[in-house]
């Protein structure tokens, strides 16, 4: 049996599987908890991926390995491989005026055209700027800008800080892959080409984005192919790797025509797309894949959290809620609950609060106030999915994961307002899988 693995460096905690590279069974596992706020120490990570391969029961007798993580976190290297601040994470929002001063700079529209994005906090290259302006003796000493699965992947090849590891500093020898690159807002779908075979014959960079941000150039990851790989210290095949939805969307299974609504603290709509999107709004930003296709994404902030806080207040567990929810009626009678329970990213709405409408003593019932919160939470989903129609983006299926899409009335209910049919895969950590179904397929 030949085995790979994949990692999941998610904001929450580390995940390894440790698959069969022939049937993608899972074989044994392992994960560690990652501290929390909206900047980190990146040793933390490093301490938790070797605590959860320890607890994998380790990679000697690994052939591959690939990692996924979180998107758009800034790792930022002096020339001696040293990390010279926290990283500012995805959720960090104080590059918000960053990425108004971007916007102003080159205007929407231009900036989705070069990059696919319309600049937002969450963002690499607001956060860049961001350095640029409030740390500019550490924005100085920069000589590389990584993302959190590329550092991770350099460090587990070996490579570091100067005397911490037996490959030395070697900047050059950063990689990363197409979809987490098309999260930083300074590369250009277009420019990135690849040989047949998949090797990539140009980055992709825009150079002049990244030194708008930083003040300066610097190294960046060389992007690879998606089936290219490099090799770590004991000679094992290194995959590119993949931002946490691409790795999810490998996981998976998903194929052009569908789309996977992902249900957990926030939500997720993205497609697996034959062409690339551009939307000037900033609603649907235009990632690619971690394959030769692309990977349209709506973000929204209120998704299982509403089941939870509706579920609090009817004092029932989830399964009550559901159960609820499905002896109503569709349209819970009249009763409309908008689920804007934290403002709302997609429509951007920030100060926004939720409200419960259409309250008559004939409608408001346990009931219908469950069926209210469960079809509110699926029409904020289904805004992304209509921003994607809106957009072009041929849409067959959708598949249902994380957590709220453990619920009966959730997979019941979401047919009708997604306006196709609907399949809910078996849990699984599926970043995590992709991830090693990368690593599976760089030894084929």
């Amino acid at each position: 049996m030949t085995l790979v693995m994949g990692v999941d460096s998610s904001t929450q905690s580390c995940k390894v599987v440790i698959t069969d590279a022939d049937t993608g069974a899972i074989v044994r596992e392992g994960r560690s908890r990652h501290p929390g706020g909206t900047e980190v120490d990146p040793e933390a990570w490093w301490t938790a991926l070797q605590q959860a391969i320890g607890a994998a029961g380790g990679i000697d007798d690994v052939a591959a390995w690939s990692i996924g993580g979180q998107q758009h976190g800034m790792v930022a290297l002096d020339a001696q491989g040293r990390v010279i601040r926290p990283a500012l994470l995805w959720n960090d929002t104080r590059s918000a005026g960053a990425a108004t001063e971007l916007i102003a700079e080159f205007t929407a529209d231009a900036l989705a055209r070069r990059t696919g994005l319309v600049p937002v906090a969450s963002f690499t290259i607001t956060k860049v700027r961001w350095l640029r302006d409030h740390e500019p003796e550490n924005a100085a000493r920069v000589a590389a800008v990584a993302l959190p699965h590329d550092w991770l992947t350099w460090r587990l090849r070996g490579f570091g800080p100067v005397d911490e590891s037996p490959r030395g500093p070697v900047l050059d020898e950063l990689i990363t892959d197409r979809s987490d690159a098309s999260g930083t807002g300074y590369w250009a779908p277009d420019a990135w080409r690849a040989a047949p075979e998949g090797r990539a014959t140009a980055d992709g960079y825009d150079r002049e984005l990244l030194v708008a941000a930083l003040g300066h150039d610097a190294v960046l990851p060389r992007v690879l192919g998606p089936r290219e790989s490099v090799t770590d210290a004991d000679g094992r095949r290194v995959g590119a790797g993949a931002g946490d939805n691409a790795g999810a969307a490998l996981g998976v299974g998903a194929v052009p025509g569908d789309v996977v609504v992902s249900i957990g603290t926030s939500g997720t709509v993205f497609a697996v797309s034959e062409q690339r999107t551009i939307d000037p709004s900033g609603t649907v930003a235009g990632f690619a894949d971690a394959d030769r296709h692309y990977l349209p994404l709506v973000a929204t902030l209120n998704a299982a959290r509403v089941l939870d806080a509706i579920a609090g207040l009817l004092g029932v567990d989830h399964a009550g809620l559901s159960a609820l929810a499905l002896a109503a009626q569709p349209g819970a009678a009249g009763l409309t609950l908008v689920p804007y329970f934290e403002g709302e990213r997609t429509p951007n709405l920030p100060d926004a609060t939720a409200s419960l409408t259409g309250m008559t003593l004939a409608s408001t019932t346990r009931e219908n106030l469950a069926r209210a919160a469960v079809e509110g939470m699926l029409s904020g989903l289904g805004a992304g999915v209509e921003a994607l129609r809106a957009l072009g983006v041929p849409l067959r299926r959708a598949l249902l994961i994380g957590g709220g899409a453990q619920s009966d009335a959730v997979r019941q209910i979401a047919p009708a307002v997604f306006g196709m049919p609907v399949e809910v895969p078996p849990p699984g950590e599926y970043v995590a899988l992709g991830a090693a179904r990368q690593a599976a397929s760089v030894l084929a």
